[in-house]
């Protein structure tokens, strides 16, 4: 008997079945591993899964157990008692009289049944010893006592200590985890449905193999017959004997039963033949259908075109005479079919007369040659779905429009109707789903065969690594959603990895043309045996061989240099001691040392291996590698699929394989290390006495769903930590060592430690700053803290910030020495008063209180200043800001190094964590008052004992360290999260500075006082995403919204767009141009029309699917461009020449949905422009219009916006789909090194206006109908972000004022509290005289005269909005007559006389916007050259360059320029293309081209100069 396999949930095991496995191991064989659910595998085809059902089963196969008693009667009784602990012993309601009855019936028995242990002992102890209340009973010793004393006597023996010690419930009900929401679709409940009663069907055409399209339907079927308890019938659909064929059935059959389907009935439609047969006769005599012979490509036509038939109106004599001919098969009969009489006129094309039977003279694989006639899918599926009892008939959604029909026909004959539920289609991309066109990649031998990995059907993903586990994952995923969408591969193989990743094991294999030898001489031949799956013990263990010499990747061993420490995976840590390199530089082999001691694996580079050994040879081992069958990802309703076959989809690896691999057998998942997961497709054979050839195991690569290539070998750690070596190394060759007397070498050789020490604290805070990557933050941190080991064992003291080596002070004259004591005390008494001051503000004192603590605060800063020379830092301690010779420490008095002063020390910092500890616990006030108070009391005394105040030191072992480092950088990784950045920006500063006094690490040194959030964190040389993204936040120009891609535009943002409108609304006006609007919505059917157009826009149009909860019968679009929806328009208004020019303009927003990489402005889902369409009588009217709008666009920019731009016209690949030619502006954003597109003018042709037929009578040519030319052109929104990136600056926004909301901001300065009231409202109303006199002369200007800000803030705040001009007052310009005016563009302040205000600020603005256009200009001019040869072109693009080149024109060359210069990394994150695109082919190039002159391809001649870039 072959082995049986009970899967055991561990969650809920099921202890009865459990212990009859204990039973009946020696005389069955099972295995019990652990899963998700309870059942027990008999064979394929038979499976258990209740309980008692497994019970009965394994008492039964092991018959001489006689755990299902001796006799008939016995075996009664134990199914009696079997029923008892399902039913009325798991009742909570009934438990106590359950339990009495229970104990009533062992009162005189040792077991329940008979004389011997049985399956009722095992199920009813089994029960009990999950029940809580009878725990809860055994525990207060109110067990009846013969259940007590049964339930100890059978829990004694060793089968039930055996299984109770493994599989422990006792407690299950306590500890049952909160269940994980599974990721599943909506599966909406159907209409009507009642449980118990649902009948549902799932009718496959046996003319092919499933594929996962009928995957989904068959498992949405046994979804909905499992939940509502009803009845799955499996149908063969055989109306068509032509395409029926008996393989396929049983194809499709094997198919089922891999998804682990279970129908309860299986039919054919013909067997209802003879029925369905006389419910068409029943319509011909009812004259509801009649027998028509028309030819059927004419029939065709004559329903496109709403034309009755001839033989509609035939008597039914006559029909029925026809029908007799098609039922004989006669000559006659065979040209004719019979056709429902609907509705010719309907606008739902199969209600015009559908067909109900044909005529075909072929035997059919089941009737034979019975009948001549069959009857079409869409007649008998109504008429057999009714005779089979389905209440609920599932469909795909294109199958809609056929629903009318469908109850037509359950209307006309009367019969039962079932409801009909729509599902979506599944759509997966780059591949086909057509049978007819699967059909043909196996005919022309592109594929294996139906079961060929590349293939969409049931056994091809499953062939390639696809479990039905996994499979049925992402069904449920999908639901039972009625949202037709496109569905990448991805997402299927993503849940398919959920499935094998926890069980998959792991093995190793190398490329074998670059594998690398290892010496390692000092290691043993020997084998190990490690875990197969590091997660997972249960996967088992696997024999690892360890030799002398090993073998590596050649990929891995380029990276490692001599003296590098590697972990060989499964071994431990080598050091590499040579790297032995032939002539060319080539790495032949390495030498190593064995360093196993070492543990630490964290930043070392890991590698895979095997070792060279007799006992356990590598095995060869192919890997197979499948690509998409279809290159496009969604091909076009009239496109044809074999122009997109992927002729080089498989790809193979010859590999060094892991020895255990022999092992594997067909089907296997296995994961190999560093290169995916991997499916056995043909196991390893080995030396045939035939061939003499071993054959290898061919592994065929399974995709896990991500969407970035798998590093396969070298190590990305390694490069990130060597680029912070070199990062955090070079500071200490840029300081200086301080220089010591030569008689102080120790002291010398700790300063120069403890600068290392404050130098690699300054690399970490930049690193965190710049917000550099984790693990290189990590690697400073590090170096950090090896320095302060380093420091703390050659002084034998905590290193200190601002406290260098204390030796050094011995050098100090005594003087000097008090006076920096002194120094020292103040500094400390300002640290304190600060303490009081923030304290007082957190616990919201009285504001007197308050303003009190801060004068004294202040008094103490100027006392500080007059007594050091400078300004108090916290932080900073007086000696680490001397300026002489060397840095100096204060020598601390002699009673520090005393035991008392150690003692009270001590108490004070441990007094200071009880107090921290109560506060994080949110303590009651009392209780954190009366610490605070001894806290306080203990720092007088060690103040009294020392002389000095108490300072914490870093006292803390390294673990403590360690955890507050990582916390800290947890802190700082949340705070850089993107969040809404005005809600920091009000906040009391005072507070900050204390939160940044409190977190800082007394190991990283303190630095000045932490700046406030309201600036920017980012710089835009350092990293321009960062950069970019926070200037618009807190520049209030952008607020983020809760879809991806959409943005709310601000007042400040949407008042630039307000300027551009203002200045091309005008400027188009004089062109007569006007305005107007159209819907946002397009039809289907018009969209549709100028197929090139679409084309390009298709993966980023948004539909409609749904009106409420309704369904919508057709898509509808929102608009991405309006052309399909205005010309249908224009056709209607245009009938002569007369009606035109129409020159239409609409200022709308567009959406354009599918894009990976949104950025704020410049590619957004949803964006405002306007988009003029024109339409002229010559194209010589239209020509002229596209170059004066062209100029508009390029005035704002270069007069609006000040940036210049390149004019030009685009190349045949990047012009608009659909138009002759496409006109643009190129403006460049030197940052990032790349060009963007400003607006664009297109010259349409007669393209669209054929497609939409904008006609009218040629006035020369009476008669002759003429196409109207055309033009479409438009400007974004993009244009805001084109001027942030060019104009901004590290401090923020730079608006040019003649774009700007505020072109002046007037800020009141100088108000203090010595200041009189009578002298703050004069300075007021200053300001307020300024504000009227600008706005008289149209300067926008605005007062910021709030008084909750300090003046430092708002010219903070309005530097990062950019406002051209601050105008500073205070009294003393007052009484001067004056006021300073400061450019935001350069920062320069001008002092200017008040009488002249409105002169100079007018001048000054103009100034700015010349300024900023000029600058832009030089900057372009720079950055914008010209190369003639490949090489020079991609060396000046790298270096951040827009190139002219000599180019052909030929799209086939632009897509080569654009893939050779694509690079392997991203320039910035987020970019769209890395490589070169072609901009514009400009109309005023940079150099003449030559005579003769190449295109930098070398193939073809050049056409004209192009240029070049790379590009958002």
């Amino acid at each position: 008997m072959a082995t049986l396999s009970l899967t055991v949930n561990s969650g809920d095991p099921p202890l009865g079945a459990l212990l009859a496995v204990e039973h009946v191991k020696d005389d069955v064989s099972i295995s019990v591993e652990e899963g998700k659910e309870n059942i027990l595998h008999v064979s394929e085809n038979v499976i258990f899964t209740d309980v008692n059902s497994i019970l009965r089963y394994l008492a039964r196969v092991a018959t001489t157990a006689g755990l299902y008693g001796s006799n008939l009667m016995e075996h009664t009784e134990i199914d009696h008692w079997l029923e008892f602990s399902a039913t009325k012993l798991s009742s909570c309601d009934s438990f106590t009289s359950t339990i009495n009855e229970l104990n009533h019936c062992l009162s005189l028995r040792t077991y329940l049944v008979g004389n011997s242990l049985s399956l009722a002992d095992l199920c009813v102890w089994a029960t009990l010893k999950g029940n809580a209340a009878w725990q809860e009973q055994l525990k207060q010793k109110k067990a009846p006592v013969h259940v007590k004393r049964w339930f100890g006597f059978l829990e004694a023996q060793q089968a039930f200590q055996s299984v109770g010690t493994k599989w422990d419930v006792s407690t299950t009900k306590a500890r049952v985890a909160p269940e994980k929401k599974q990721d599943v679709g909506k599966f909406v409940e159907l209409p009507g449905a009642e449980m118990g009663k649902v009948t549902v069907r799932f009718p496959p055409e046996a003319s092919g193999y499933l594929h996962i399209g009928h995957a989904k339907a068959a498992l949405l079927n046994q979804h909905y017959q499992v939940n509502f308890k009803g009845k799955l019938i499996m149908r063969f659909d055989d109306t068509n004997p032509e395409k029926e064929k008996e393989d396929f059935e049983k194809v499709i059959l094997e198919d089922v039963a891999m998804l682990h389907i279970k129908p309860d009935q299986f039919t054919y439609t013909s067997d209802h033949f003879e029925t369905i047969m006389k419910y068409a006769e029943k319509l011909i005599q009812e004259g509801k259908a009649y027998v028509d012979d028309t030819p059927a490509e004419q029939m065709k036509a004559e329903r496109e075109q709403r034309i009755d038939s001839k033989h509609r109106k035939n008597p039914i004599e006559k029909n029925l005479q026809m029908w007799e001919e098609m039922k004989k098969g006669s000559q006659f009969g065979q040209s004719c079919c019979l056709r429902a009489k609907i509705d010719m006129s309907s606008n739902n094309g199969c209600m015009r007369d559908p067909t109900l039977y044909r005529c075909k003279i072929q035997p059919h694989p089941r009737t034979g040659n019975k009948y001549n006639v069959y009857p079409t899918y869409d007649f008998a599926c109504p008429i057999v779905d009714s005779i089979e009892g389905v209440t609920h008939a599932l469909r795909t959604t294109e199958y809609h429009d056929r629903d009318e029909q469908f109850y037509w026909i359950i209307e006309a004959l009367g019969i039962r109707k079932p409801y009909i539920w729509e599902y979506s289609r599944l759509n997966l991309n780059n591949t086909v789903l057509s049978k007819r066109k699967l059909t043909w990649f196996v005919n022309e031998g592109l594929v294996d065969g139906w079961d060929d990995p590349r293939f969409p059907t049931v056994r091809g993903v499953l062939r390639r690594g696809m479990t039905v586990e996994g499979l049925k994952q992402f069904i449920a995923a999908q639901g039972s959603s009625r949202s037709v969408v496109n569905m990448e591969w991805d997402k299927i193989w993503a849940f398919n990895k959920k499935v094998i990743d926890p069980v998959a094991p792991r093995y190793v294999a190398l490329l074998k043309k670059e594998v690398i030898p290892v010496n390692v001489p000092e290691a043993q031949e020997e084998m190990k045996e490690v875990a197969k799956h590091p997660k997972n013990p249960e996967v088992g263990l696997k024999p690892v061989w360890y030799s002398p010499k090993v073998f590596i990747e050649g990929a891995d061993a380029e990276t490692f240099s001599e003296g590098e420490m590697v972990t060989f995976i499964n071994w431990g840590n080598l050091n590499i001691t040579k790297i032995h390199k032939n002539a060319d530089g080539k790495i032949i082999s390495l030498d190593a040392k064995l360093n196993l001691e070492n543990k630490d694996y964290k930043k070392t580079t890991k590698v895979t291996w095997l070792a060279e050994t007799t006992h356990a040879l590598p095995i060869p081992v192919i890997c197979v590698t499948y690509e998409h069958l279809i290159t496009k990802p969604v091909l076009g309703k009239d496109e044809d699929f074999k122009q997109y076959v992927n002729k080089n989809s498989k790809h193979e690896e010859l590999m060094l394989g892991d020895p255990c691999l022999k092992d594997l057998k067909k089907g296997d998942i296995i994961q190999l290390q560093r290169r995916g997961f991997f499916i056995c497709d043909q196991p390893y054979e080995p030396v045939s006495p035939y061939s003499c050839k071993e054959a290898p195991c061919v592994l065929i690569y399974i995709p896990d769903g991500h969407t970035k290539e798998m590093p396969t070998s070298g190590s990305k750690e390694k490069t990130k930590v060597e680029a912070t070596k070199n990062e955090t190394s070079a500071p200490f060759k840029e300081r200086p060592t301080p220089s010591l007397n030569n008689n102080c070498t120790t002291s010398e050789d700790s300063l120069v430690l403890y600068n290392r020490v404050a130098v690699q604290g300054d690399v970490v805070r930049e690193l965190k700053a710049k917000k550099a990557p984790k693990e290189d933050v990590d690697a400073a941190v590090k170096q950090l803290l090896s320095l302060k080991a380093e420091y703390k064992e050659k002084t034998g003291q905590e290193y200190k910030p601002g406290n260098p080596p204390a030796e050094i002070g011995q050098n100090i004259s005594s003087n000097s020495s008090a006076s920096i004591l002194e120094s020292k005390s103040l500094y400390d008494e300002v640290a304190a008063q600060g303490e009081v001051v923030r304290k007082l503000k957190a616990e919201k004192s009285p504001k007197a209180k308050i303003n009190e603590a801060v004068e004294c605060l202040l008094s103490l800063k100027a006392q500080y200043k007059e007594k050091t020379g400078k300004e108090y830092i916290p932080g900073q301690p007086p000696l680490s800001q001397s300026s002489d010779s060397s840095p100096t420490r204060n020598s601390e008095p002699a009673g520090l190094e005393t035991p008392e002063a150690k003692v009270l020390f001590d108490k004070v910092a441990s007094q200071g964590e009880v107090v921290r500890k109560l506060k994080t616990e949110k303590a009651p006030k009392d209780q954190v008052d009366i610490a605070v108070q001894e806290l306080l009391q203990l720092k007088a005394q060690y103040k009294s004992l020392i002389g000095v105040e108490y300072k914490p030191v870093s006292a803390t072992g390294a673990e403590d360290k360690d955890k507050k480092k990582k916390e800290k950088e947890n802190k700082s990784e949340k705070q850089n999260k993107p969040q809404k950045q005005n809600d920091g920006q009000r906040k009391d500063p005072s507070k900050n500075q204390g939160g940044g006094l409190s977190s800082s690490g007394a190991g990283e040194g303190q630095g000045p006082k932490k700046q406030t959030r309201l600036g920017l964190e980012a710089k835009k040389e350092e990293n321009l995403a960062d950069w970019y993204s926070q200037v618009i936040t807190k520049s209030e120009m952008i607020e983020y919204h809760d879809i991806s891609g959409c943005y709310i535009l601000r007042p400040w943002a949407y008042a630039i767009w307000e300027a551009i409108k203002d200045f091309f609304d005008a400027e188009i006006k004089k062109l007569g141009v006007e305005n107007c609007y159209f819907p946002m919505f397009v039809s289907q059917s018009a969209l549709e029309k100028e197929k090139t157009h679409v084309a390009d826009f298709a993966p980023e149009v948004a539909w409609v699917t749904r009106s409420g909860k309704t369904e919508l019968a057709e898509p509808i679009a929102i608009r991405p461009t309006s052309e399909t929806v205005m010309y249908p328009a224009y056709a209607k208004w245009v009938q002569s020449h007369r009606d035109l020019p129409i020159k239409l303009n609409q200022w709308c927003n567009v959406v354009r949905w599918e894009f990976k990489h949104p950025q704020p402005f410049l590619r957004t889902r949803e964006f405002l422009w306007q988009e003029g369409h024109s339409a002229f009588a010559t194209m010589e009217e239209a020509a002229e219009e596209v170059l004066q709008i062209l100029d508009l666009y390029a005035q704002v920019y270069e007069e609006l916006l000040a940036i210049p731009v390149v004019k030009g016209r685009k190349t045949e690949k990047e012009k608009f789909a659909g138009g002759d030619y496409t006109t643009t502006i190129e403006a460049f954003i030197s940052a990032s090194g790349r060009a963007i597109q400003g607006g664009t003018s297109h010259h349409l042709g007669q393209n669209f206006s054929k497609m939409f037929e904008i006609v009218f009578e040629d006035p020369k040519i009476p008669g002759e109908k003429q196409f109207a030319y055309q033009n479409s052109w438009g400007l974004t929104t993009r244009t805001i972000g084109v001027m942030t990136m060019v104009h901004g600056d590290n401090m923020g926004l730079v608006l040019p004022p003649r774009v700007a909301c505020v072109q002046v901001v007037i800020i009141p300065c100088g108000i203090t509290n010595a200041l009189s009231e009578e002298d703050k409202e004069a300075l007021i109303a200053k300001c307020n005289d300024y504000r009227r006199r600008l706005l008289s002369v149209n300067i926008r200007v605005r007062a910021d005269l709030r008084d909750n800000y300090s003046p430092g803030w708002k010219f903070n705040h309005w530097e990062l909005k950019g406002v051209p001009i601050r105008l500073e007052v205070g009294p003393r310009d007052m009484k001067s007559c004056q006021f300073v005016a400061v450019r935001r563009d350069t920062g320069e302040k001008l002092t200017v006389a008040e009488n002249e205000a409105e002169t100079k600020l007018q001048a000054i603005l103009e100034d700015i916007q010349v300024t900023l256009f000029t600058r832009a200009s030089e900057d372009l001019k720079t950055h914008m050259v010209v190369a003639n040869t490949m090489e020079d072109f991609q060396k000046i693009l790298d270096s951040g360059k827009i190139v002219q080149i000599p180019f052909c024109g030929e799209i086939d060359c632009e897509d080569w320029i654009k893939k050779t210069t694509a690079r392997d990394q991203d320039l910035e994150p987020g970019a769209p293309s890395m490589g070169a695109k072609s901009l514009c082919i400009p109309f005023k190039p940079l150099c003449e081209l030559q005579p003769g002159a190449k295109c930098v391809c070398g193939k073809n001649p050049a056409k004209y100069y192009t240029l070049f870039g790379r590009s958002y």
